[in-house]
């Protein structure tokens, strides 16, 4: 298991708060407390998933490629992780033992069941959602 879900969907909440501001990967890996080269990588990817975008020029920087509500945590699942099965099986077991000759078969119907509840899960919510969350956490100031 990697960061990049979890770091992409946090630049993606900070850019639904930015209410259409264009946000540096500099301000972004501040909010994200890692470095703007991992931040310019991650928007690299949502953006060939067109779930961001950029600006150029003075005040430049990324936004929202498409409003907060029509982007879910699924979205950003397929655009940063899309080559990594979530529950990788091990590539070759002992065919010479009945469990090694047979666990991949029998894994592989179970774990295509949680992968899909999971997909199915994060369908479910919005970056708008994880916003509205965060506003309604935050302490009013």
């Amino acid at each position: 298991m990697n960061t990049r879900f979890a770091v992409a969907t946090h630049i993606l909440t900070f850019l639904q708060t930015q209410q259409g501001r264009p946000a540096s990967s500099e301000l972004i890996a501040s909010s994200v407390n890692t470095n703007p080269t991992l931040i310019r990588r991650l928007l690299s990817q949502l953006s060939r998933a067109g779930l961001t975008t950029s600006q150029m020029g003075t005040g430049g920087g990324a936004l929202l490629g498409r409003p907060g509500d029509a982007i879910t945590l699924l979205d950003v699942h397929k655009a940063v992780d899309e080559d990594l099965a979530i529950f990788p099986l091990h590539q070759e077991p002992n065919p010479k033992c009945p469990v090694g000759r047979n666990i991949r078969a029998v894994l592989r119907g179970r774990v295509a069941a949680v992968e899909k509840a999971m997909e199915v899960e994060l369908s479910r919510t919005t970056i708008a959602d994880l916003a509205a969350d965060i506003a309604a956490a935050a302490p009013a100031v």
